[in-house]
């Protein structure tokens, strides 16, 4: 008899998951994938046509809310978890939970979803979402671009929309990413690599994803999503350390993983922290990944014109995920505010409405910012209504991408962003070590 199994997924690392270990494998029946973290991706079904021959009516999507029933009513042998950037109480909660009913829980796993390539795989993971990955995976494809080598980034899935449509995506002009009809979220990940002159691979399956993407690249770079393991072996493992949240490394799955098993830790954002936390990342460092090559970069605020904040009462809007389920209290707009002077943070929760009020409502531990929320199209009409609303002087802009491209912001405004200051030394010789130059 095949193994009943449930996948606790958000909409990515979920059917990877089962496209890995569980696609056509007679030794399980997958009920079903629960799904949170992500809004409307829930009651839907993993498609026919990605789901192989063993489902040939898909299989359901269900809120992580019906697991409990699930348990009781369909004599279910085993509960996969299969999503990222939790905290390790959180995963423990769903522990206890599942064994409770008498079911068997484990995580993902991490080997048996590391599909191999062909051509050399630099991955860059993180502790926690909003650590500066981005950033780094540009700085990276630059020194490659130096070597004369062509790059294509493979994105961490997010497919909020039609499944089988999405199996495997390619964006190579800003065109591209209406054809798609991306999300905020999507476009936030995508939108700078393409700005960057580079191909951007993501999807659903990614095993197909890599075929397609090693017919074009010497290098794949693995840009990966919130603080998720890499979906391809890596020749390099980098994974990005935020001394503004130390211990977190410790404490957040599968997050814990990349830091225990990275080549090269990097410490990120390092001029704007604190000392004793920095000191605190590297002891953790040491003591979990003692083979781990341990570099710290600064990462500089790019603010256009500085003059503009000072003495304003400003709203401040941060990357989404960053800033909700990722519980960081702040990001590049907040530092810049508070660098050059504004006189006020503008709460935004007494003008937000609709699923932007309702996000405040599920993340009350939001700070005076406004998270840019865009999983459809209500709550990018929503989240523009909120900007509008909001009695302020000026708009600080701190999401990875250009938000005017999405909405209409009518007061003044300013695009806050990071960079990688490119003092590469190690970085860069990492890099050299893994391409195909052999250098």
């Amino acid at each position: 008899m095949s193994r009943r199994i449930v996948i606790m997924g958000a909409a990515g690392r979920d059917f990877h998951v089962f496209n890995c270990l569980y696609r056509d494998n007679k030794a399980f029946e997958v009920v079903a994938f629960t799904a949170t973290q992500i809004p409307h991706i829930e009651d839907r079904s993993y498609p026919a046509e990605l789901a192989g021959s063993l489902y040939p009516d898909g299989i359901p999507i269900v809120p992580e809310e019906e697991l409990d029933r699930l348990l009781d009513e369909e004599n279910i042998d085993e509960v996969i978890f299969a999503y990222s950037d939790v905290s390790i109480g959180y995963l423990a909660d769903r522990h206890e939970r599942v064994i409770a009913k008498g079911v068997a829980f484990t995580t993902f796993d991490v080997e048996g979803s590391m599909l191999p390539a062909k051509k050399p795989v630099i991955a860059i993971t993180a502790i926690r979402t909003g650590c500066g990955k981005s950033q780094v995976s540009r700085r990276i494809i630059d020194i490659l671009r130096e070597l004369g080598l062509k790059t294509v980034a493979i994105r961490h899935p997010m497919p909020y929309g039609d499944l089988a449509k999405q199996a495997v995506q390619r964006f190579a002009t800003y065109d591209d990413l209406a054809r798609h009809d991306c999300t905020i979220e999507e476009r936030e990940e995508y939108e700078p690599h393409i700005a960057n002159g580079i191909v951007v691979y993501a999807g659903v399956d990614y095993g197909a994803i890599l075929e397609e993407a090693e017919k074009e690249a010497d290098v794949i770079v693995w840009d990966g999503g919130n603080n998720d393991t890499p979906f391809y072996k890596p020749d390099l493992w980098i994974c990005v350390a935020d001394p503004h949240r130390p211990g977190h490394e410790l404490q957040y799955f599968p997050g814990t993983v990349n830091f225990q098993r990275a080549d090269l830790i990097l410490v990120g954002k390092v001029g704007y922290a604190d000392e004793a936390n920095i000191k605190l990342v590297v002891e953790n460092a040491e003591r979990v990944n003692p083979g781990a090559e341990i570099i710290f970069r600064e990462s500089p605020l790019d603010v256009p014109d500085p003059d503009a904040i000072a003495n304003k009462r400003v709203l401040v809007i941060e990357d989404g995920p960053t800033t909700t389920h990722g519980g960081m209290p702040f990001g590049a707009g907040i530092l810049a505010a508070t660098e050059h002077g504004a006189s006020e943070f503008i709460d935004p929760r007494p003008w937000a409405i609709g699923e932007i009020a309702e996000t405040f409502k599920q993340y009350p531990d939001i700070g005076d910012l406004l998270p840019a929320m865009g999983y459809g199209d209500q709550q990018i009409e929503d989240l523009e209504k909120t900007v509008n609303a909001v009695d302020c002087d000026l708009v600080l802009v701190a999401t990875p991408i250009d938000l005017t491209r999405l909405i209409e912001i009518e007061k003044p405004s300013m695009r806050i962003g990071y960079s990688l200051k490119p003092v590469d030394g190690a970085l860069a010789e990492a890099v050299k070590k893994v391409s195909p130059t052999g250098d």
